[in-house]
């Protein structure tokens, strides 16, 4: 992921100074139960230990001869250990791909815990502008267009929901994707003892595969990036719904505009919703990496590295937009302008039509039958709706000709738009107890 997009936090876990630190943890560790169990020569784990990691340039320098990046790796470390000889017992019993799946293993849990933290943030925000707006009434819309009424806080509680489901999804993907493995070239154990498998692992925090090859099938690593792009998704319903609100012709809601910024090189009026563009923008980038990754669960016999080079670019950009996704839609929410007076204006543009489903129940439930209190409805609202007439107006004609009397007191409460969101309440005591 290019710097524009990346935080520090989760830049520096995917980061390559970051991975030859869990490279070197990993091996240190298999080393120091290789040693407990009388496998290799006690005296190696110290110098190995205390041997700094790596730096990317050695390993790329060492990478251009070997063209193998765990060789490369295992070369450059070797260098950085005194005596040398004792790097002689790093790796054993070890293939590659135990120390790349195992490492892997450890970057994902981090990853999620990070992405965790700030998806129980954006749910923060979420319940505390959904709470603050429980009584903005607007109106609803369904396709489009305006549809009965509604408040503002109901459809950001719908928001918060669904960003809490998908982090709980999360933490789910999170324990899909703790497991490794150190089991040798096919997985079979044939040069390492079960026993430093079942001592390292829960040291970093994983749990060994039911099962292996030579890699740890990568339907864990599939659902983790599913359940990413899920929760970009969700940033992206989020920013669609300001987007629509910004437009001038609706105005009711407005990203934070600050001193000095500009909307447009051409025309000074303009305050776009780029923050907003931008998460619905990149939320398309991860949704692009699951089908990729996905195809990585399908491989050549006990193991190919078709799966290899997506996951490099994949696993570390879907993670870090993510991340980025979740702070930037966490500061839309935090600043975002709602423009009560503008959203109950809005309401009432269309001069009563948007309570034409109650008029309706209304009249059947006054003992018209239903087929002829829609025709009249309908009636109404194409009259209302062609020449700008007050619906109600509209309405006492079309029921004057159908030989139907309106019963007015009822209808002032038909037409009252607090009506229509009394039975919130529960609602809003669940998204009070979301967390």
């Amino acid at each position: 992921m290019i710097e524009r997009y990346t935080l520090p936090e989760m830049g520096r876990i995917w980061s390559q100074e970051h991975k030859y630190e869990l490279w070197c943890r990993v091996e240190t560790l298999v080393l120091e139960a290789h040693a407990a169990a009388g496998t290799v020569p006690a005296d190696a784990v110290g110098p190995v230990r205390a041997a700094p990691p790596p730096t990317p340039e050695a390993v790329a320098a060492a990478e251009a001869v070997t063209d193998h990046d765990v060789i490369a790796f295992l070369t450059a470390w070797a260098d950085n250990t005194v005596p040398r000889s004792a790097a002689a017992f790093v790796h054993y019993g070890l293939t590659s791909s135990d120390l790349l799946d195992t490492a892997l293993a450890v970057t994902l849990t981090e990853a999620s815990d990070l992405l965790i933290t700030r998806a129980t943030a954006l749910v923060a925000a979420l319940r505390e502008h959904g709470l603050a707006h429980r009584d903005t009434i607007r109106a609803g819309r369904t396709h489009g267009i305006h549809a009965e009424p509604d408040v503002w806080g109901h459809r950001v509680a719908d928001f918060a929901f669904a960003v809490a489901r998908c982090r709980d999804r999360l933490r789910h993907a999170r324990e899909s994707v703790a497991v490794g493995k150190l089991s040798g070239p096919v997985g079979t154990y044939s040069n390492i003892d079960p026993a430093i498998e079942a001592r390292v692992l829960p040291e970093l925090g994983l749990r060994p595969a039911d099962v292996a090859t030579q890699v740890v099938f990568r339907d864990g690593i599939a659902e983790w990036v599913s359940v990413l792009a899920m929760l970009a998704t969700a940033c992206d319903a989020i920013a669609l719904e300001v987007r629509h609100g910004q437009r001038t012709e609706v105005r009711e809601l407005a990203e934070a505009f600050s001193a000095g910024q500009k909307g447009s090189s051409a025309m000074p009026h303009k305050r776009n919703p780029i923050r907003s563009e931008r998460i619905c923008g990149l939320a398309r980038v991860v949704r692009g990496y699951v089908v990729p990754v996905m195809e990585g669960m399908a491989l050549w016999h006990e193991r190919d590295i078709s799966h290899s080079s997506v996951e490099r670019v994949a696993l570390p950009d879907a993670a870090i937009a993510t991340d980025y996704l979740l702070h930037l839609t966490t500061g839309v929410i935090t600043g975002l302008r709602v423009d009560t007076a503008r959203m109950r204006a809005n309401l009432e543009s269309t001069g009563g039509l948007i309570y034409t489903s109650s008029v309706l129940l209304d009249l059947v439930a006054g003992g018209m039958s239903r087929e002829d209190a829609y025709t009249l409805v309908q009636a109404a609202a194409a009259a209302s709706w062609d020449t700008g007439a007050s619906f109600r107006e509209a309405l006492r004609k079309e029921a004057s000709v159908a030989g139907q009397t309106l019963d007015e007191a009822r209808l002032d409460e038909v037409f009252r738009p607090e009506r229509y969101v009394e039975r919130l309440g529960p609602v809003f005591t669940r998204l009070a107890d979301l967390t």
